[in-house]
């Protein structure tokens, strides 16, 4: 039996906005929408899919954990979840161009233009690996908003996959007007989206939705705004999912705790290839 790969630690983020319209089923329905995009078709891991910002918490994200002056919101936090914090928010700039971060001294987070002169600037470099989000933060004196993240959910890859990730979900307000946009080459497209729209989309084939996102697109959209979503988990205690993979006669299924207040236990996950 060939040994189980450990996963890496990883994070994404679910950026948050009320609707600025009615929604469109008819009913007037306040809705919530999520920046989102689309996977590049040659990236390893969930190509081509709709995913929300994320990815691998890396040395760097430690070593801004180690210095509280570059973060607000970290007390009572171990290493480690300090370092899903903090790669959140970095990956969700690498990604994104979003910035959850306040100038030092101030309460309020960066406004959109700044925001976006800092992307302009170092947004390449990093995701090139020729700058440090350290040296990012640090040469523009910002500290992290680390208290602007609830944590939602907590993922880990099923055991006998190639590749496995132990990955947090957390909920953020968006910053105003700060609006986001794909890189460009991990991902190939992004949009706001609600969940109500991506589950849509993934139904008729417009979208390619991975299990656990279309879970926590199902659970949110039982949110109507973006202080509902939060107040809703604020206090909650995040129960772990590692879903357990079993074959059928007619396919596969996959089987989540209960507890995870999901929709559901069992879920047929297709047929065995």
């Amino acid at each position: 039996m060939p040994d189980t790969v450990a996963p890496r630690l990883a994070s994404t983020v679910l950026l948050l906005r009320d609707s600025a319209a009615a929604s469109s089923d008819g009913k007037g329905r306040a809705e919530i929408e999520i920046f989102m995009m689309v996977r590049h078709h040659q990236i390893e891991f969930n190509s081509g899919a709709l995913v929300f910002p994320g990815g691998s918490v890396d040395k760097n994200d430690m070593e801004i954990a180690a210095d509280p002056a570059l973060y607000s919101g970290g007390e009572g936090l171990d290493g480690d979840a300090l370092g899903f914090r903090i790669a959140g928010i970095r990956e969700t700039f690498e990604e994104s161009g979003i910035l959850l971060a306040r100038p030092k001294g101030s309460t309020d987070l960066i406004d959109a233009k700044r925001a976006e002169a800092i992307a302009l600037a170092h947004r390449t470099e990093l995701n090139e690996g020729k700058i440090s989000f350290l040296k990012v933060i640090t040469d523009n004196g910002l500290v992290l908003a680390l208290d602007g993240l609830m944590p939602y959910a907590h993922w880990i890859t099923p055991e006998g996959m190639p590749k496995r990730f132990d990955t947090w979900f957390f909920l953020a307000a968006a910053p105003p007007e700060q609006l986001g946009a794909h890189d460009g080459k991990e991902s190939t497209d992004s949009i706001w989206v609600s969940p109500r729209e991506a589950l849509e989309g993934g139904d008729n084939g417009r979208f390619k939705l991975p299990f656990p996102t279309t879970r926590n697109l199902i659970k949110l959209g039982k949110q109507p705004s973006v202080q509902a979503a939060l107040d809703d988990s604020r206090g909650k205690t995040v129960v772990s999912v590692m879903p357990v993979m079993t074959k059928t006669a007619t396919g596969r299924q996959l089987r989540i705790p209960k507890e995870a207040g999901y929709d559901g236990e069992v879920f047929d996950v297709g047929a065995v290839g």
